[in-house]
């Protein structure tokens, strides 16, 4: 039977055969052991920022708690008791250092030896938590038993760092393993453990430790004196001619330092050597890059370096890690946190309420933009679900509220939220009889009078033009017959026939804090027809924005944008292509909020 090679070949090069000596490269490995590993960890500073960052990294943020406040007070003040942060980053360091590290639960039984009993923990049964290296467990029988939850894995451990020899089952052992073995054998080898991280990344830690040593060494040799003496190899023949030749250059070496100036004989020759450091800085750093690449972590969090390259920011390069740490800590930290988990949820609350769980932190951290962008989503989503008084509720009122609260609390959106709350009260703290049976609202708890929403109404919402009459007497000095009356100008905002609640349009929009608002001179301005009116067209982001905001609350509009404007005239036969527009400023009232009149027209008298 012919053996099939797959691998690219070439005769005639040799590429691929018996001249090419790459055909002879294989991997070894070369295992790191103990001392290796703590010494590369302690002499070496990106060996320890490899093993470190993830760690940190993983933990910083925390958790968040989904339950009522007092239980996670209860909880979060157990964490902080038995110094579970701090003991969970330092097991995930022993871990990726030596391949393993395990939390010991220490529970009020003293029972170690035992196999733990979830059902049976009570409050204040977790006294105490350790954080251990694979060195200082010591595993004890393997489970063989293949159906066995715990199979291939020690059945206890030995504290081997204790005053006395302390076993402890593995029921009460939180492991944690470095960088896992491919094969099941070399698992129970290693007794459950795994191989440091160092371990696959030490070519490229030595090889970028090599590139740094080695340009210092060159920085010492960056000048070099040469000094052409004729006989020299006579002179050192013999001691008192080595002798003389030491003392010679000493001596011009002092008076070059003395003088300035470096003495020599006519028949010597002096020449100045200097070594370029023009590419050393992209050698460096291409080796660096090449050891975050084998550590998994970006450059930019390694070596705390800037972004490189045109308009990089490095925010893709660190996001992909930070998915990666929490992809880590869904599927290698919380699994093996379950039974910790449920000690510390028992023993904090003295039971196990079947609602709580957690989420993990966000580990982006968001800038204030991003943070107020996201608080007007969650704002707007509560408004939608919230409806407007045409569409269904889609759940109550005091339900979302209250809803809304704990999420505004939980991100920190609003500084004091919590405090605020405690003391005024929530939505569903209100209750029934604070309304009597006739309907009236009665005074509200700690002074605050409580009021209903209006009752849906149609709405039209409009704002006076107060310098009306200089406007009108530009178009009437150009010839135009009749114009509406001046107290009549104005500038529609909103014309909702569909029935809104008019509290939720917000606040009115102002430029001078009064209510009014100046357009000013300038900018685009245009003279047009809208059916029978003649209308002045002009740009205003804050009218436009406006409208869009009473439309998102619901309001409704007949046509199909928004573009400001004033109507100067309902008289026939007027072309706007022989009117100049008003081009000065459009000072407006505050806005008028009213019902939709469709008539309203027939009671416009112009002059």
């Amino acid at each position: 039977m012919a053996t099939v090679w797959d691998t690219l070949t070439n005769l005639v090069s040799g590429l691929g055969g018996a001249k090419d000596k790459a055909t002879y490269d294989q991997f070894v490995l070369l295992a790191m052991d103990k001392a290796q590993i703590e010494a590369a960890y302690r002499s070496d500073w990106i060996a320890r920022k490899i093993v470190d960052i993830p760690p940190h990294d993983e933990t910083r943020a925390g958790r968040e708690w989904q339950a009522t406040a007092e239980q996670i007070a209860s909880i979060e003040a157990l964490e902080k008791e038995v110094g579970f942060w701090g003991k969970l980053a330092r097991a995930r360091r022993l871990a990726r250092l030596y391949g393993g590290g395990a939390l010991v639960l220490g529970m009020k039984d003293g029972e170690h030896d035992q196999p733990l009993n979830i059902e049976a923990v009570r409050k204040g049964d977790l006294a105490y938590l350790l954080a251990f290296s694979c060195h200082e467990l010591q595993a004890g029988e393997i489970d063989r038993q293949f159906d066995s939850p715990n199979f291939g894995l020690p059945k206890t451990y030995q504290v081997s760092i204790a005053e006395a020899p302390v076993t402890v089952h593995h029921s009460r052992v939180v492991r944690f393993v470095g960088a896992a073995l491919p094969d099941m054998n070399l698992h129970a080898q290693a007794q459950g453990w795994g191989d440091s991280v160092i371990q696959s990344c030490y070519d490229a830690i030595h090889n970028a430790g090599i590139v740094t040593q080695g340009a210092a060494t060159m920085v010492q040799e960056a000048k070099l004196d040469i000094v052409r003496v004729p006989n020299l190899s006579q002179h050192l023949n013999t001691a008192a001619g080595t002798t003389l030749i030491q003392n010679r250059f000493s001596n011009a070496n002092k008076l070059k330092s003395l003088i300035n100036t470096l003495l020599l004989d006519k028949e010597e020759e002096w020449e100045r050597k200097q070594t370029s450091f023009a590419h050393f800085p992209e050698l460096i750093d291409r080796y660096l890059q090449v050891a975050a690449g084998a550590a998994d972590i970006p450059a930019t969090r390694l070596l705390g370096q800037a972004p490189q390259g045109m308009s990089s920011t490095g925010d893709g390069d660190y996001k992909n890690y930070l998915d990666r740490i929490s992809a880590g800590q869904e599927i290698e930290i919380r699994p093996a946190l379950a039974t910790l988990d449920e000690v510390l949820i028992r023993s904090a609350l003295g039971a196990r309420p079947g609602e709580i769980y957690y989420n993990w932190a966000p580990l982006w951290q968001q800038s204030e933009k991003e943070r107020a962008d996201v608080f007007k989503t969650k704002a707007d989503a509560a408004r939608a679900i919230a409806g407007n008084g045409q569409s269904p509720i889609l759940m109550p009122i005091e339900a979302l509220s209250d809803a809304l609260v704990n999420e505004l609390i939980e991100d920190g959106s609003l500084s004091g939220l919590e405090a605020a709350i405690e003391t005024y009260g929530g939505l569903s703290d209100q209750e029934e009889d604070e309304v009597d049976l006739s309907g009236a609202a009665l005074p509200a708890p700690n002074g605050r009078q409580e009021t209903s929403d209006a009752a849906p109404r149609t709405l039209y919402v409009s704002r006076r033009v107060l310098n009306a009459a200089e406007i009108i007497d530009h178009f009437k000095a150009q010839g135009l017959e009749s114009a509406i009356p001046a107290d009549e100008l104005h500038v529609t905002i909103t014309f909702s026939r569909a029935p809104v609640d008019w509290m939720q349009m917000g606040e009115n929009w102002s430029g001078d804090g009064e209510g009014n608002l100046t357009i000013q001179a300038g900018g685009p301005r245009m003279m047009d027809r809208f059916g029978d009116a003649t209308v002045l067209l002009f740009a205003s982001t804050t009218l436009a924005w406006r409208h869009e905001d009473m439309r998102r609350n619901g309001a409704s509009w007949d046509h199909f944008e928004y573009q400001p404007h004033v109507t100067i005239t309902w008289a026939p036969g007027v072309s706007v292509d022989d009117i100049e527009p008003w081009r000065g400023e459009i000072r407006l009232g505050p806005e008028i909020f009213a019902e939709v009149n469709d008539d309203w027209k027939s009671g416009v008298v112009e002059e």
